[in-house]
């Protein structure tokens, strides 16, 4: 047997080993899953006309010592370049086939997205994972409800809420191996601790939260001098609320994270740094009536980046407010109703202090019947203070077949989308250009889901999406809308099974094709397979295995696009309980077989890696 596959043999014996004996497990019944992305009201999984993929806490408990974009990045339809490397790397969300200003991040039901940045993507590095309840993933255009760059994807957080309990207390703390393929050192590079408070008085309740994470021993670039960039990050987080009625609930919060990173220039070593400070302060607000419900989500964040190259020192500042101003109304228990408006103000300082503001109307209204039908159907009116108006809409139908063991869904769904240009794109110091219009998406998607009530669900989709309008550079690098379009489509197969009460099983597979450029660093196959075994009462195990097909990434060294070759990693997660629930302790197992392969042309990525962590409750 080869070495690298004893590795994955111990792992294996090792959570069998923790428990004495095995004991039954309790039956665990099988509930209707509640989404919210698509619609915003919590509707069941089966009326909802899209493949919404839902990252649960427990999911999020049994990866415990990764990062937001290795966890996101198992889930169908999603490639995150740069989540293999060292953490601090670049990292890129190419969703269906699309690019990262295509994809909307949301924390706790407001935008995020940097306005000071090219293509006012969010940067996941700010994310921390121990303040993460849940995640929900709608892919597909989305601006009906969520407006800019809601084009491929929207990924939706909300964080952790407050105990029950007066006073409610976790620690976490995770240490770890940073190693490549062909230097396994086994030195400690990577380091990881969280702590938070949180609980309810009577109508009060409360989140005060701190995390960090330090990353060392890997250079960002491929060098024969590997020299170490280091990465180090730190974010704090408070979160009051007040249930002034029954009806009534408010809640404030703040946040501020900064990260400290290293990095390379193209394949060669330099004392290159950027620095990374995130203000944020935010209000949400509910007001129950009747059959309805006013809602208002808003806040203010300031970055501040000051980066250090071999071309100079940069330092960039931008702002944005976002309010999200909306009333929920269900009439007759059959047709939930949204009627909002939007309003964002991005500002950045260039040479000169710049902004723009959108005002955007909108509503969306879900019928669920009484005979297998549902139909979501909403617009959007765009309105920017520099392009003018804009409008986007969606169509998106489905029908059930239920029986008493579960139900068959058709679904289709029709929707445009939009892409604002962005504040460096138009007034900022090179190649600017104000008379910019949004870039256009428009998405085309069909498919059927399959679920039995014991456990099983398993969908399969096909979408087309096209683009237009997207902004390039002319022959003076000036920016402009580029006449040639570009189109995508793919496939995409998910299975979620329940055999037994002690093993499930989670898969996907996604095939992606896009035309009209040279598509780099988009795989055209990509699967994921996922094992989870409860060993006994307090032992469980997770075994997952993701390969990532060829796909061509550009040489900056040559300027050619060159093939990538396909690869696949192993990875193991082990966790036991011990002191009656209350401390776990866990084994993280990265790319068990040490498998060498190339991510981004030029730079690091991580070979066989282990974590060792606890997660203590009080």
């Amino acid at each position: 047997m080869k070495k690298n596959h004893l590795w994955l043999c111990a792992a294996l014996l090792a959570g069998k080993g923790l428990c004495a004996q095995q004991q039954d497990s309790a039956h665990v019944q099988q509930l209707d899953e509640v989404v919210v992305s698509d619609s915003k009201f919590e509707l069941k999984r089966e009326n909802s006309g899209k493949t919404v993929i839902k990252i649960t806490a427990e999911e999020l408990e049994r990866k415990q010592g990764q990062i937001v974009a290795q966890i996101i990045n198992t889930k169908s339809g999603i490639e995150i370049t740069g989540s293999r490397g060292r953490d601090g790397d670049v990292l890129g969300v190419f969703a269906r086939g699309g690019r990262g200003r295509q994809v909307l991040v949301i924390i706790d039901g407001v935008r995020v997205s940097d306005p000071s940045s090219f293509s006012q993507e969010y940067d996941l590095r700010l994310l921390s994972t121990a303040n993460i309840e849940t995640i929900e993933i709608i892919k597909g255009a989305a601006s009906t409800l969520y407006g800019t760059n809601a084009a491929t994807a929207v990924i939706n957080i909300t964080t952790k809420k407050s105990s029950k309990e007066k006073l409610a207390g976790n620690f976490q703390s995770t240490v770890g191996t940073n190693q490549t393929a062909d230097d396994q050192n086994y030195n400690l590079g990577n380091l990881s601790n969280a702590v938070s408070l949180n609980g309810t008085l009577d109508k009060f309740d409360y989140v005060v939260d701190f995390s960090n994470r330090s990353s060392k021993g890997l250079s960002a670039a491929v060098t024969p001098e590997n020299e170490e960039d280091n990465f180090s990050h730190f974010s704090t987080n408070v979160k009051l609320g007040y249930q002034f009625s029954e009806n009534f609930r408010l809640s404030v919060y703040g946040n501020q994270t900064r990260y400290s990173n290293e990095f390379d220039a193209d394949f060669m070593e330099a004392p290159n740094r950027s620095r990374v400070d995130q203000k944020r302060a935010g209000v949400a607000s509910s007001f129950a009536y009747g059959k309805g419900s006013l809602h208002l989500n808003a806040a203010y964040t300031d970055y501040e980046t000051d980066s250090k190259s071999t071309y100079g020192e940069s330092i960039s500042d931008g702002k944005n407010l976002v309010l999200d101003f909306y009333n929920k109304y269900v009439i007759h228990d059959k047709w939930h109703t949204i009627l909002g408006v939007n309003y964002l103000k991005d500002e950045a300082t260039f040479s000169n202090d710049t902004d723009f503001n959108i005002v955007d109307p909108y509503a969306n209204v879900v019928y669920v019947s009484d005979f297998g039908l549902n139909l979501n159907v909403g617009g959007r009116w765009n309105n920017h203070s520099e392009y003018g108006s804009h409008f986007v809409y969606n169509l998106n139908p489905s029908y059930v077949f239920s029986s008493a063991n579960g139900y068959v869904k058709l679904f289709g769904s029709y929707a445009t989308s939009y892409i604002t240009p962005s504040l460096t794109q138009l007034f900022g110091d090179f190649g600017s250009n104000p008379d910019l219009e949004p870039e256009e998406n428009r998405t085309l998607e069909g498919g059927v889901e399959y679920k039995v009530n014991d456990g099983l669900r398993l969908s399969a989709l096909y979408f087309n999406r096209n683009e237009k309008n997207a902004i390039g550079y002319d022959q003076n690098f000036t920016s402009i809308n580029i006449s040639d379009e570009i189109d995508a489509n793919g496939v995409e197969v998910e299975l979620s099974w329940k055999p037994l009460d002690v093993l499930d099983i989670n898969a996907n597979y996604t095939f992606t094709e896009r035309k009209g450029d040279n598509a780099i660093r988009i795989p055209k196959h990509k699967v994921n397979l996922a094992l989870g075994y409860q060993v006994c009462e307090t032992t469980n195990l997770s075994l997952s295995y993701a390969y990532t097909g060829e796909r061509f990434d550009t040489n900056f060294m040559t300027f050619t696009d060159e093939p990538l070759e396909a690869f696949s990693l192993v990875n193991l997660y082990v966790e036991h309980q011990l002191l009656l629930n209350r401390l776990t302790v866990f084994v993280n197992g990265y790319n068990l077989l040490n498998e060498e392969y190339t991510e981004v042309i030029g730079f690091t990525t991580r070979g066989r890696n282990l974590a060792f962590g606890l997660n203590l409750n009080l």
